[in-house]
């Protein structure tokens, strides 16, 4: 099979590790593009040809990208939308792969205010430069937002059977939802350990994926990035409010 290729930035999970989650659980083989050395055709120069117009298909407007042949496809929803059926990791029927989408969309939402907490103002700003706005905005996230959408999850997965989010089989949602949660329990320890008494589908759910035997083996390995204060979900304990 001919490697999937991924763009995305070389030093933190973000929005990119959605996508290399399925492609680990299901053993499909591609290359981190930006990850390799400039001298193999690698690097952050790589990914921004890319993004500037320089590879196939369409020109996308940010990273990550997934490139397979001529195909080039942009936007994390988009990209596992298309991925996930050929790698199996979609349900089977039209219906099911459109709840799917549709559950994917709601949490790349969450995942853009997660990152608003920490640039509430401007991403072209430093943290320190908007420390004031994230100290507000953090206390309506945590105690409006967090409950509103991981609440919405624990339903989807309890309406589901509790063991998936959509389907009879692991989906590349469960992945999704995994992410989140071991985001939320990086960047906000103490809230997420009070909220958590609510989520227990959720907290299952975690579990039950980072012991699929392959993602084991990824989470376990130098490919999985570590959280940091680089990425989408990022640790500042003054953001951490409990009420």
């Amino acid at each position: 099979m001919t490697p999937y290729r991924l763009y995305y930035w070389p030093g933190i999970q973000g929005r990119g590790e959605f996508v290399r989650l399925p492609l680990e659980d299901a053993g499909a083989p591609y290359v981190d593009v930006a990850r390799l050395p400039e001298r193999k055709g690698g690097g952050i120069a790589a990914m921004m040809k890319l993004i500037g117009g320089g590879g196939p298909g369409l020109r996308p407007f940010a990273a990550p990208v997934l490139v397979h042949g001529r195909l080039a496809i942009a936007q994390t929803a988009n990209i596992l939308h298309w991925l996930a059926p050929r790698i199996g990791l979609a349900p089977r029927d039209e219906a099911a792969r459109i709840g799917a989408h549709q559950i994917q969309l709601t949490v790349t939402d969450f995942v853009a205010e997660a990152h608003d907490v920490h640039h509430p103002i401007a991403s072209s700003l430093y943290y320190e430069d908007q420390k004031r706005e994230a100290a507000r905005r953090a206390g309506h996230f945590v105690r409006e937002r967090v409950p509103k959408f991981l609440g919405y999850f624990e339903r989807v997965v309890d309406r589901n059977g509790g063991r998936h989010a959509i389907g009879r089989g692991t989906s590349y949602v469960d992945l999704s939802l995994f992410q989140v949660m071991a985001g939320m329990r990086y960047a906000f320890p103490r809230a997420m350990a009070r909220l958590e008494r609510k989520l227990p589908r959720l907290a299952a759910l975690h579990d039950r994926v980072a012991a699929r035997p392959r993602l084991a083996a990824y989470l376990a390995s130098e490919r999985r990035l570590p959280f940091s204060t680089e990425g989408l979900f990022r640790h500042y304990p003054e953001l951490d409010v409990t009420r």
